[in-house]
């Protein structure tokens, strides 16, 4: 087995589809570059996504070029002196894990001795990933962090958990399965929506673990206050989220995400609505096999550990808003496959897009009419829209005008499926509420189809770009990768699309790779050599090599490729590293 390639003398920039992936030798000059991009940003570096050894960058092109990066990283200061002199917040624990007696046993201490090396000194977030509010921490003391993961995970850790394994520490922020050593529990949330920002730790943030002695039912007094939150956040000064509309992430002028109320809404009104809750809206009599409301996602939150998500077929969502006279983010229903109906609440516009397939329209006395899609269809109060089995294509888009009177999340109405995060997946008996249509807005023309999609059985060509771990992999898989036809499988979801090949693609570098940030469209090879193409609720970091990433104009298209669909991969743009010299 090879061990993993020490990076070359000064920083490697790889490609990675329009981000760019930042390689340095080890953990330290990672969080001093984070420290030293946060505490002097750089114009046109919209994202900034920590790894064990990587920051992911992704750029605004019309603003910061590669070059200029390259130029810019070169005269960064690579320590973490920026990073200890940051602000420190402090974690109560109660250390009486399901592991502390055994961990004791492990590094031939006591009990006591791991508590004290737990709470001795600052630790840092690394980076973060796996949940929402999840921070892998680092530093803490040496002994701890030699620590290695369960055998044997567990199916359940509960939230609060305070863990450490394989040179980590961390807090879960909610239930989940995991296989690191459990030391204790603390009281405080990781992740809460009605806090801004919802993640308690984000990277480059200093952490001190505090002994809350026995657990009492109440905090000792040095961490006890009005509630425990106050007492948990030393010097502690995060800046405030900007205010977002829905679907599009920061910078913009309306819906804070601060008035958020929780980490996943029920948008929906389940009982008889009151006279605040009338006007025109919509019910749902069928949800289908899955239907969520989504709009462009929620860029910008990577450091709170949630990665944008929203629509799996962009250019659908945006010609749906449009023919009903919608801003192009506004959120709309997403319908995969077939099956979905709903009744309307007074008269309303709407219009369906993406795939193809049969609309009908139900009158109240039941006549059934056949609807065009891609084409504005006005509902009047009782009438039934059925949304069939598409023929071509995944998933349907239904834009009403107006668009839903739901609070965002985050600054979007985008259900991450991953991350459990936004407003929950509809279901038979839901209603929405419609807003009002904004001032002249114009109700459109009927349009031609965003693109032919494919059927099951269909031979569709995407196209990618190297990196930004070409070179883990032999020569031969390489060329593999493009040579054979991939087939989707039904493992494949909102997350990423599975497909099988005949031949798996072998490894060169056959070591673990450090977990690093991932984007949408990146081609991820597991252990099985057989890819996953990551697609809207994609992880936010992984331990997988990534080959390739889908072109972003072929994103829309990955989105609409149903099981069975044989996939060829064409690549547009080699593998090209730049080293910049320190």
């Amino acid at each position: 087995m090879m061990n993993v390639p020490s990076a070359a003398p000064g920083l490697r920039l790889l490609p990675a589809g329009d981000a760019v992936l930042v390689e340095l030798a080890d953990l330290p000059q990672t969080l001093g570059l984070l420290a030293s991009l946060q505490a002097e940003p750089v114009a046109g570096l919209v994202e900034i996504v920590p790894g064990a050894r990587t920051l992911l960058l992704t750029l605004d092109p019309w603003v910061l070029t590669r070059e200029a990066l390259a130029a810019e990283l070169a005269r960064r200061p690579l320590d973490m002196r920026s990073a200890q002199a940051g602000p420190r917040v402090d974690i109560p624990v109660f250390y009486d894990g399901e592991d502390l007696a055994e961990v004791a046993t492990l590094l031939k201490i006591t009990p006591a001795e791991v508590v004290r090396r737990h709470t001795g000194s600052d630790w840092f977030v690394a980076f973060t990933g796996f949940a929402p509010g999840f921070a892998y921490l680092t530093g803490g003391d040496e002994l701890l962090r030699q620590l290695p993961r369960r055998a044997s995970p567990r199916t359940r850790i509960p939230p609060g958990a305070v863990a450490a394994a394989g040179g980590f520490s961390g807090v879960y922020p909610k239930a989940s399965p995991g296989g690191w050593r459990l030391l204790g529990q603390t009281p405080l949330s990781m992740w809460d929506l009605q806090r801004n920002p919802p993640a308690l730790l984000q990277p480059g943030q200093r952490v001190r673990f505090v002994d809350a002695g026995p657990r009492l039912g109440v905090l000792p007094p040095e961490v006890a206050s009005q509630d425990a939150m106050a007492a948990a956040v030393r010097t502690l000064d995060l800046p405030a989220r900007p205010a977002v509309p829905n679907g599009i992430g920061p910078d913009a002028p309306f819906a804070t995400a601060a008035a958020t109320p929780t980490a996943t809404v029920n948008p929906v009104i389940r009982d008889a609505p009151s006279e605040a809750q009338q006007g025109p809206g919509i019910e749902i009599r069928n949800a289908g096999l899955q239907s969520l409301l989504q709009d462009l996602g929620r860029p910008g939150q990577a450091g709170q550990g949630v990665a944008a998500s929203g629509a799996m077929d962009r250019g659908s969502l945006k010609a749906a808003n449009r023919l009903v006279g919608n801003l192009p983010a506004a959120a709309c229903i997403e319908v995969a496959l077939g099956g979905f109906e709903l009744v309307s609440q007074g008269d309303i516009v709407v219009a369906v897009t993406g795939a193809e397939g049969p609309l009908t329209l139900i009158a109240p006395d039941g006549r059934r009419l056949p609807l065009d899609r891609h084409t504005p269809q006005a509902l009047s109060h009782g009438d039934r829209l059925l949304i069939g089995d598409p023929t071509t294509g995944v998933r349907s888009y239904v834009a009403l005008r107006g668009g839903v009177a739901l609070p965002s999340v985050l600054g979007s109405l985008s259900y991450d499926s991953l991350a459990d995060v936004g407003p929950a997946p509809l279901q038979a008996g839901d209603r929405l509420l419609l807003n009002s249509a904004p001032a002249g807005a114009v109700v459109g023309h009927p349009e031609p189809p965003q693109a032919a999609w494919p059927r099951a059985g269909d031979e569709v060509t995407l196209d990618i770009r190297l990196g930004p771990r070409t070179d883990w992999f032999t020569a031969e898989a390489v060329e593999t990768l493009t040579a054979q036809t991939w087939t989707v499988t039904p493992q494949s979801n909102r997350v990423g699309l599975r497909v099988q090949g005949a031949r798996p693609l072998a490894r060169a570098i056959t070591a673990e790779l450090p977990s690093e940030g991932t984007a949408r469209g990146a081609i991820q090879v597991p252990a099985s050599g057989q890819p996953v193409l990551f697609l809207a609720d994609h992880p936010l970091t992984g331990g997988y090599p990534v080959i390739a990433c889908i072109a972003p104009w072929h994103l829309d298209l990955a989105g609409q490729m149903p099981v069975g669909t044989r996939v060829r991969l064409h690549v547009v743009a080699g593998f090209e590293p730049v080293v910049v010299p320190r």
